[in-house]
């Protein structure tokens, strides 16, 4: 049975079993990184892909959407596949795989010697239907900024020419365009020097990925929901712009590093 929803809080506990007390179309957003295969091992603890894919279809509004940033193990030679599969899954929940986004790295942390060097991860954007927000960051410099629009016709599916929409609408470029939806970013270790507690967590969550995607996926006062909580990243960024946050993380010594984070304050 759905329980009152308590928001602003970081929960001790199994994700399923917390998930299922909780009230159905809840949840505005979900941003979280769950564990990547056998690549970390989080103090032990193992977790249920299937339950927690169907309490998030469950717990997501109509409209709302899930980030799942994950990536697949290489072993005995091949990658694990685990990450397609995944979204396949989703996929059969009626959940629209509504882009498939990269997280380029700035470096990379397993080197290969016969293969080349991996520096992504999938960032999976799943809907429950059409988003019901899209706040799209537009800081890609332009270098044709100032110049006359061109291109106002494209390649149909026929191979004929067709007007562009908006096309009618003449004028100059923008100095910044739209983001693309590969996003390059320093890892969350790059962002964290080993004085802060968050060092403490063998996985940081990218703070500047969290925060892009809460702002572009949802609006201020919406509820933002990291069932791998971890080091609380995802809640501090949801805090730190205006949305309300519930973070769930099974290990102890986790929580208690989230809640020093959070009770820091906010950027401004």
């Amino acid at each position: 049975m759905d329980s009152e929803l308590q928001t602003d809080v970081i929960i001790c506990g199994d994700n399923c079993e917390v998930m299922r007390k909780m009230p159905s179309e809840s949840i505005d957003l979900v941003v979280t990184s769950p564990p990547y295969d056998d690549l970390r091992t989080y103090g032990g603890h193992s977790w249920d892909f299937y339950g927690v894919a169907w309490n998030l279809r469950r717990l997501l509004k109509p409209g709302g959407v899930i980030v799942w940033n994950v990536i697949d193990e290489c072993k005995h030679g091949g990658e694990s596949g685990t990450s397609m599969r995944q979204a396949l899954h989703f996929q059969s929940l009626d959940l629209l795989l509504h882009d498939t986004m990269i997280y380029q790295k700035k470096g990379f942390s397993f080197p290969d010697s016969t293969r080349y060097h991996q520096t992504w991860e999938y960032m999976f954007v799943f809907s429950k239907g059409k988003p019901k927000t899209f706040n799209p960051i537009c800081d890609r410099k332009n270098e044709t900024a100032g110049k006359p629009l061109g291109g106002d016709y494209k390649r149909a599916k026929d191979g004929t020419s067709v007007l562009r929409p908006g096309s009618e609408d003449r004028g100059d470029r923008r100095e910044f365009g739209q983001r693309f939806n590969v996003w390059m970013m320093g890892s969350g270790y790059g962002q964290s020097s080993q004085d802060d507690i968050a060092f403490n967590h063998p996985a940081i969550f990218p703070e500047s990925l969290a925060r892009d995607h809460i702002l572009s996926w949802s609006n201020e006062g919406d509820i933002v929901l990291d069932p791998f909580s971890g080091s609380g990243t995802t809640a501090k960024m949801a805090k730190h712009n205006g949305r309300k946050y519930i973070g769930i993380e099974v290990n102890p010594e986790y929580v208690e590093i989230s809640k020093q984070r959070l009770a820091q304050g906010v950027l401004f």
